[in-house]
């Protein structure tokens, strides 16, 4: 699947398209799956908690500022009422997207036999841990943001132009949990440790590679970004042509219909199925890549992929 030795960059992409054009009904599809059962869960939220616009659609010229501010503030309510659903449906399918991958890659880099009923068998028992760890590790990278929005805004008041420069800190304070526990479930499945382990042990492989790690992170999440995209545009279009988007008479406020729903829906599958797939083996490389050039793992996997592979390998 990749050459037992250091990787760079490309070798990391690579070696992620390469196991997606391997497995690609064992990816692909567990993708594909996991990608519908969520936005179908999604639209049915999104159905039941559609966020008030029409309140504010309804709003005149000659509204007082105190509607206008009720009106937002409901809009405000609802939209984020409507977000939490979405967001623990993501959170489900994204961490049993990220153990079941993250076996299916273990096996692949050693050359062994993987189907889904071998990986699920071994990531099964470690997803309450790593939903936990999911956990953790997001709210981390939130109160690195908030703490960091937090500081800006304050010494920003207090010293007026200086604060662009503290400004900085908004956007730098969230990227060291991001980038030194990125490892973290990868560890966690891989290595079977406790949660604790997982994230020291993704602490201890970034460190003195820090730009490196984060450089890495950062070109996979824009290549999805892209993909997504692209993807979307059609949908996207389709979606507002089935809305009020471009109608006058809504005054340009969007009125969400289930056709656009159902098309953003189908978008996000189609995307999601091959983005989600795609950075997430690429970290689960990069994490082996870290070891090799680390632990002499190399060493290690060249020894487990041959014809009499220890019990263990991880």
């Amino acid at each position: 699947m990749i050459a037992l030795r250091p990787l760079n960059v490309s070798d990391l992409l690579d070696g992620s398209i390469t196991a997606i054009r391997r497995y690609p009904l064992l990816i692909l599809g567990v993708s594909a799956i996991v990608a519908v059962i969520t936005a179908g869960l999604n639209l049915v939220a999104s159905l039941l908690l559609v966020p008030d616009f029409d309140r504010v659609s309804r709003l005149g010229p000659a509204a007082t500022q105190a509607e206008q501010l009720d009106a937002l503030y409901s809009l405000l309510d609802s939209t984020l009422l409507s977000l939490i659903p979405s967001l623990v449906i993501g959170l489900l399918g994204q961490t049993f997207l990220t153990g079941f991958l993250t076996v299916v890659m273990g096996k692949a880099v050693l050359g062994r036999p993987v189907d889904f009923r071998s990986a699920m068998s071994e990531a099964a028992p470690r997803l309450l841990r790593l939903l936990a760890l999911t956990v953790l590790y997001g709210l981390a990278v939130l109160v690195a943001c908030a703490v960091g929005a937090g500081v800006a805004v304050l010494v920003g008041l207090a010293l007026g132009p200086v604060a662009v420069l503290f400004g900085v800190l908004a956007v730098v304070l969230p990227v060291i949990p991001y980038v030194y526990w990125s490892l973290a479930g990868s560890s966690l499945v891989l290595e079977r440790g406790t949660i604790g382990q997982a994230f020291s042990r993704s602490r201890a492989l970034v460190a003195g590679a820090f730009w490196r790690v984060f450089g890495i992170l950062l070109l996979a999440a824009i290549i999805g970004w892209l993909i997504s995209a692209i993807i979307g545009i059609p949908f996207n279009l389709g979606s507002g042509a089935f809305s009020g988007l471009f109608d006058p008479q809504s005054g340009g406020v969007p009125q969400v219909s289930t056709a656009s729903l159902v098309l953003q829906s189908v978008g996000s599958v189609i995307a999601s199925t091959i983005v989600t797939p795609f950075t997430a083996l690429v970290t689960v490389l990069l994490y082996i890549d870290q070891r090799m050039r680390r632990e002499g793992m190399d060493i290690e996997l060249a020894r487990a992929a041959g014809l009499n592979p220890p019990r263990q390998a991880w």
